[in-house]
């Protein structure tokens, strides 16, 4: 009997989900979510939370940020079928080609938009995290075309791997601080973004990168991602007359994998599949993958899945790519783990790399490591369900990755692709 009461409030939770009931009042995912900020940020956060339903529904800011992401994005994004992989696989394969969006991946969606919000709620200048850089050239380039002044904090060892984007969001205008402390990486930078917001939030709009953070931001980048998915779904349709029988997309704190998933959420003959970064290893410290390895726990005010001791101190992680190494996901990917509608496997580094170079060889494409860890996942379970059609999110390209490439793989080398 309990186990079918689980089921009965799985399903509950699902259907709100779908249905646009959830976020609840509190900002709440069934059990997750939830706004834990400083006192001094609440008023902001209300306002965010007002403006993120009000002004994001008014006629005229969505037909000025469709005219933008038609013209100046790029939108739609092509759906490319993968032929070369897809006879490698034994399958249907395609892919979501959010590398082909202005600034090379899918962040410009979630930044364009948040830039426009900024603008309306008269921000003097916005602030940014970024991880693997795409973040952040999205946001200085939103910056830019809106003409807000931006900062965009990045950890040391970041800007280290991923200097290409940095000089990128220079060009761009943009104030690039580099974090020195803490685990000088994405986690970190998401610290120093918080405590220069915190420091005038009257005047400063913070622009977030992924679905976490404390309410209103989950929902506002899932709302402001879900063209990825609403674009691919009638894509498959047209050219392929059926919906995908699986999708895959890599997961770190979680925007493009929402922003794909989310309008797929109520077909319920295709699976999904989130893939988190598997590193080198099971244990503390060697991985990104929250879900398969998390507790329960608050981070950078939402309540959801972190990497924690057992005293409950968050911990290092690891992941040969920038943009998936973060110790916490975003809330609604928390509860869609919990009541099974999606399913999250991870991928290790060895096995993204040997993606990365088959996808190269066989598509002539050069996906983001970040995405990577997706084709590597998909090609697992394809292994064991051969014919299927299967739908890929293509998060970004992977010029920005060519430093960390030349160093574990120069030359190109590839293990099993």
């Amino acid at each position: 009997m309990a186990a079918r009461e689980d089921q009965a409030t799985d399903a509950q939770l699902l259907r709100q989900l779908i249905d646009g009931q959830l976020p609840d009042g509190r900002g709440r995912y069934g059990p997750f979510g939830g706004c834990y900020a400083p006192e001094t940020l609440m008023p902001a956060l209300r306002r965010l939370a007002s403006a993120s339903s009000d002004i994001l529904d008014q006629a005229s800011f969505q037909a000025r940020l469709s005219t933008e992401l038609a013209d100046w994005v790029g939108r739609p994004t092509p759906l490319t079928p993968a032929r070369g992989l897809g006879a490698s696989w034994g399958a249907e394969v395609w892919l979501k080609r959010e590398d082909l969006a202005h600034t090379g991946a899918h962040m410009i969606n979630n930044a364009l938009g948040q830039a426009l919000l900024a603008q309306e709620m008269g921000a003097r200048r916005v602030v940014a995290e970024t991880g693997a850089g795409q973040h952040g050239v999205a946001t200085a380039a939103a910056c830019a075309r809106v003409g807000i002044p931006c900062s965009v904090y990045m950890g040391e060892i970041d800007i280290e791997r991923q200097s290409p984007n940095v000089d990128r969001m220079r060009r761009l205008g943009a104030e690039v601080i580099a974090v020195t402390g803490g685990d000088r990486t994405l986690r970190a930078a998401i610290d120093e973004a918080f405590r220069d917001w915190v420091s005038d939030p009257e005047g400063t709009y913070y622009l977030l990168g992924s679905a976490v953070g404390p309410h209103p931001y989950p929902f506002l980048v899932q709302r402001l991602q879900a063209v990825i998915g609403n674009e691919a779904r009638a894509q498959l349709l047209h050219r392929s007359g059926a919906l995908a029988d699986a999708v895959f997309a890599c997961v770190g704190g979680g925007s493009n994998a929402i922003g794909l998933f989310h309008p797929l959420l109520g077909d319920e003959q295709t699976l999904l599949f989130g893939i988190e970064a598997g590193g080198e290893g099971a244990g503390l410290g060697q991985h990104s993958a929250t879900l398969a390895h998390g507790k329960p726990g608050v981070l950078h005010g939402s309540y959801s899945m972190l990497l924690q001791d057992v005293n409950g101190q968050v911990q290092e992680t690891h992941s040969v790519s920038a943009g998936l190494d973060y110790p916490g996901v975003g809330p609604e990917h928390a509860l869609l783990a919990s009541i099974g509608r999606v399913h999250y496997d991870t991928a290790t580094d060895e096995e993204a790399l040997d993606a990365l170079a088959e996808c190269c060889l066989l598509e002539g494409i050069l996906p983001a490591l970040e995405t990577a860890h997706a084709f590597a996942g998909a090609r697992r379970w394809a292994a064991s369900n051969p014919g299927k059609r299967i739908l890929i999110g293509l998060s970004g390209r992977g010029d920005k990755d060519m430093p960390t490439l030349t160093k574990v793989r120069p030359g190109g080398q590839h293990a099993t692709a």
